[in-house]
């Protein structure tokens, strides 16, 4: 049996961040490739996809990302957001996604060879470790390319492979005259995506967003 075959693959993705991430860099992800590349790197067992949506809202400018997914072969878990007012008077948004990937990713690594996180969030460090002791390689994707870096150190030490999103831009970028699939909506960016932003400020510094 060629080793690929026997190479069991499943990608937890954190949207708000890959988003972030790749919104640095200067392109846009294309989901389809996305799926075709690590297809053709092994048995794909899920393909994740996480994010907040925003509650009161009643179209999402996500949703036609979100049902795309959903119909092409990903496993999309959403979560409303939670508009709360903090002490100081700040209006914070919370749509933290951690513990759902977390609970997904124990629960299916005694199923895998290889994880994939597509994340740069420190948080996940420990996950990453906890998804190790059970046997299983992990590979972070995030990118140190930018200024600062949007992966956090420790996750990045912690992984088995850290592989640079700028590495993938000719497999998982979208090709501008393309439209396999909908992208990402810019104006999406004001409140939960800045979620991808604590991995590159101190949380007290971030006005908008509470875990």
């Amino acid at each position: 049996m060629p080793a690929a075959a026997s190479n069991k693959i499943a990608l937890f993705i954190d949207g708000a961040n890959l988003y972030a991430t790749a919104k640095t860099l200067g392109f846009d992800i294309d989901y389809k490739r996305l799926l075709t590349e690590f297809q053709s790197r092994g048995t794909l067992v899920r393909a994740f996809y996480y994010t907040a949506i925003i509650e009161d809202q009643e179209y999402s400018s996500i949703r036609p990302l979100i049902d795309w997914l959903d119909y092409n072969g990903y496993t999309v878990v959403t979560k409303a957001t939670k508009e709360f007012i903090d002490a100081s008077g700040r209006r914070k948004v919370k749509g933290n996604m951690d513990i759902e990937l977390a609970v997904d990713a124990m629960e299916l690594a005694e199923h895998i060879d290889q994880m994939v996180l597509f994340s740069g969030d420190g948080d996940f460090r420990s996950l990453v470790e906890a998804v190790q002791r059970r046997g299983v390689r992990v590979t972070v994707i995030s990118t140190i390319s930018s200024q600062p870096p949007m992966i956090a150190d420790e996750l990045r030490r912690q992984a088995d492979v850290f592989t640079d999103l700028v590495q993938l831009q000719s497999k998982l970028g979208r090709d501008p005259g393309e439209r396999s699939a909908p992208r990402e909506p810019r104006q999406h960016t004001p409140q939960f995506l800045q979620r991808a932003t604590s991995t590159i400020a101190p949380r007290g510094d971030d006005e908008e967003f509470d875990d």
